[in-house]
């Protein structure tokens, strides 16, 4: 069976049919690194987070927007041809003054075939200046905004150091959608201590919010990270890939089959990665879900509870 929003055997909605519907043509995420903070660094930061902000494939910091837009786009057309969003990655990246902010953004919309911006941020990171640029820049061009989330669970967030709770998350949810600004939802499976029931409820509670998009990651141990020293004083169950695969799947028959998938799996580096080892095949994970799918007759929405 083919699900309607797929262009291939996946049963679910794809990144790419979405964009290759609504732009007629391949479209090519660059992942960038602005050189953004983050406010939450003077907490500690969450367990989890590299050096690198969670910018482990974006552009070289030493290199200014455009060489390292440039650099990426040599790379990935080798691959492909098409138009391109400029994806700023790294860190918290609506944290800085909006003149800064609008020089960034700016910088890389005025490129040639730069179709729209995918910007990283915190819900807790967004002022109301910011919001009003952001509606502003909604209408020049195509803009998505990611937010972190990673859990609707107090005790798991206040664990990793989340530094928000989920009534600002939702609060920043519902100001973006009035302004009809696309939003993007990360989720993290495999946090400490969590259950597969657990982690199915964070993916009920999104289809009760106004999202267009959702990236599920596997819980990844990394080199010099406040998790690794958690996981080393404290060890706790780390799920298997069969696992991650199981849950993930039954997180796609609750989703809403009118949520983008935009990730299934993280996609750590080699060198930094402690565990789980599993994670370093992304193809192979990618596979077996679409195997586990066809395998059980598993649609994405079957089970969704409708907006």
């Amino acid at each position: 069976m083919k699900f309607k929003y797929s262009n291939s055997n996946k049963r679910y909605y794809t990144l790419d049919y979405y964009y290759k519907n609504r732009f007629k043509q391949k479209i090519i995420k660059l992942s960038l690194n602005a050189g953004f903070s983050c406010p939450h660094l003077k907490s500690g930061g969450c367990v989890y987070c590299s050096n690198l902000g969670s910018g482990e494939y974006a552009g070289d910091i030493k290199d200014d927007l455009i060489t390292q837009f440039n650099k990426i786009k040599t790379v990935m057309n080798k691959k492909w041809q098409g138009k391109y969003i400029g994806y700023f990655q790294a860190r918290t990246n609506t944290y800085a003054p909006l003149d800064i902010l609008k020089e960034k953004y700016e910088t890389i919309l005025k490129l040639d075939d730069v179709i729209g911006l995918s910007i990283a941020t915190r819900p807790d990171c967004i002022t109301d200046e910011c919001l009003e640029y952001l509606t502003d820049l909604n209408k020049r061009t195509y803009l998505t905004i990611e937010l972190g989330l990673q859990t609707i669970h107090k005790t798991t967030a206040e664990l990793i150091n989340r530094g928000h709770d989920l009534k600002c998350f939702e609060e920043m949810v519902k100001k973006l959608r009035k302004r009809n600004i696309d939003v993007v939802v990360h989720i993290i499976n495999g946090l400490p201590y969590e259950t597969k029931e657990m982690m199915i409820e964070t993916v009920k509670y999104l289809n009760t919010l106004d999202i267009q998009g959702i990236k599920i990651h596997m819980l990844h141990i990394l080199k010099n990270t406040k998790l690794e020293k958690l996981y080393t004083n404290n060890p706790f169950k780390l799920l298997t890939k069969d696992e991650y695969i199981a849950i993930v799947c039954e997180q796609l028959q609750y989703l809403n089959e009118n949520i983008v998938i935009h990730r299934l799996t993280g996609d750590p580096k080699v060198e930094d990665l402690i565990e789980p080892k599993w994670l370093i095949k992304k193809i192979d994970i990618l596979n077996d879900i679409d195997k586990y799918m066809a395998k059980y007759d598993i649609i994405q929405g079957q089970k969704a509870i409708k907006k």
